[in-house]
């Protein structure tokens, strides 16, 4: 499924213990096998460094879920997550030989035809394995029975992505609505098997293996009634959001003493997922001021050569939370405002510079927010932060837009690389601009944030609409 659409969600992966084997051992047998053929032995302190390798891996694997099921994910974000703990992985790996002081003993060409033939295979195999459970679930096999009750307009649309991408082995085989049959969408009258009694019954008879209620949230008390009935069978009972809990922010359970909740609005930045964001922020701001140190110092020389005023303006920004934090940019006009009001930026603007205009129009005034993402104000990827006094404007216009503030602002965003960025100038601009920022924060990964940074590098730094 899109990352845009997709109702399907990952879950778990009737194959994992299979993965995690044949993981395992091929980064022993590629170890072993290039030690062997390079150097002709292969001892006791080879196979301690695998039994690490192998251990590390299976963290950061689990870790990144990467043995959930991949019924409806990406080969590119499958692949991108073994990449990323192979990475990882190597980190405990070099770290063991250097506090061993046994560096020496292994061959270093043995290490590397280790580390790159094990990063092959470990794609290659999940490749071809998912080729071939994609061609045996087009063909009917591998699949999972699915019920539907509710042929809304939720409901319809999760039909239509099970018809779509069959190759995830999802078969929908009824559907269930207290309508009579020929009130619903005539494509799928076929597929009506009855009201929720009906469903009930194939539940506890065995006849579906998945069932999706598609009911508004309005009908919160047939949902609660059907809830408990199926808590009786064996059936994965999964809720389809309404358009008003398709808005909520990361919901999850959570309790306050024995008092169970749900949050409504809640950041995806918690525990094992914030420290990997900064890893990220920390690891990539580091690489890209090393690669542009120069070119900033260039930068600053050309503004203290051709415009009065400091080469650095600071503006107040809202951060993670809402707080206020300062945010660093190559100066681009003459003025510096920073206070209650701050007009915004438009075509042919006197206060704009002759540098100041090629600057913004490459976003080269940005660069200096890196140092703001190694300070930990701001994030390489996420929304956008904009100046307190249109935050302050359009909080009071746009339904959710303070949710934006629920991930640390970025330098590069979804709305950036999907051509929604630059002036706003009506309002409509800026709820596009908003939805893109709440998607991001929906659907946060790894994975997602990698793609931005290249749309970034290939068509992220300029725009129509920048001035």
């Amino acid at each position: 499924m899109s990352e845009q659409g997709g109702f399907v969600r990952n879950n778990i992966n009737q194959f994992a213990f299979v993965y995690r084997m044949i993981d395992i051992l091929l980064i022993q047998i590629c170890l072993a096998v290039t030690s062997l053929l390079y150097i002709g032995k292969y001892d006791s302190k080879y196979f301690v460094l695998a039994l690490i390798a192998n251990l590390s891996y299976l963290f950061f694997a689990e870790l990144f879920a990467l043995y959930r099921s991949w019924r409806a994910g990406t080969l590119k974000e499958m692949l991108f997550y073994v990449l990323t703990s192979w990475a990882l992985t190597l980190f405990p790996v070099f770290l063991f030989l250097f506090f061993t002081k046994e560096s020496e003993y292994f061959s270093r060409v043995v290490l590397g035809l280790w580390v790159v033939s094990t990063f092959f295979l470990l794609c290659l195999w999940r490749t071809i394995f998912r080729a071939v459970l994609f061609s045996m679930r087009k063909k009917g096999f591998n699949t999972r029975s699915i019920g539907i009750i509710g042929l809304t307009e939720r409901g319809l649309a999760l039909a239509k992505e099970i018809e779509h991408h069959p190759e995830t082995g999802y078969k929908l085989t009824a559907v269930f609505d207290e309508r009579s049959c020929d009130r619903l969408d005539p494509k799928y009258q076929s597929y009506y098997q009855g009201a929720m009694a009906e469903a009930v019954q194939m539940a506890q008879e065995n006849k579906i293996e998945i069932l999706f209620i598609a009911l508004p949230m309005s009908a919160n008390v047939r949902i609660d009634k059907v809830l408990k009935i199926l808590g009786d069978t064996t059936v994965d009972v999964h809720l389809i959001p309404d358009m008003f809990t398709f808005n909520l922010l990361h919901a999850r359970m959570g309790h306050v003493g024995e008092m169970q909740t749900i949050s409504v609005y809640d950041s995806p930045m918690k525990g094992g997922s914030s420290a990997l964001k900064r890893i990220e922020d920390i690891v990539l701001a580091s690489i890209i001021l090393s690669i542009i140190a120069i070119p900033m110092l260039l930068i600053a020389l050309a503004i203290k050569f051709t415009s009065k005023g400091p080469v650095i303006f600071k503006q107040d920004r809202y951060g993670m939370d809402g707080k206020k934090i300062k945010i660093w940019k190559f100066r681009s006009m003459t003025t510096m405002d920073n206070g209650d009001v701050v007009k915004q930026a438009t075509q042919g603007d006197a206060r704009i510079t002759p540098l100041g205009a090629f600057l913004r129009r490459t976003s080269l005034d940005e660069l200096p927010q890196f140092f703001n993402v190694l300070q930990g104000n701001m994030s390489v990827v996420g929304p956008r932060p904009h100046a307190v006094s249109h935050n302050e404007l359009y909080r009071k216009k746009i339904t959710y837009y303070m949710l934006r503030h629920k991930m640390k602002p970025g330098i590069t965003g979804w709305a950036q690389v999907s051509g929604w960025r630059g002036e706003t100038d009506t309002d409509e601009k800026m709820e596009m601009r908003i939805k893109y920022d709440l998607h991001y924060i929906r659907n946060w990964s790894l994975w997602f944030d990698f793609k931005i940074v290249i749309f970034t590098i290939f068509k992220g730094f300029v725009g129509k609409h920048v001035y």
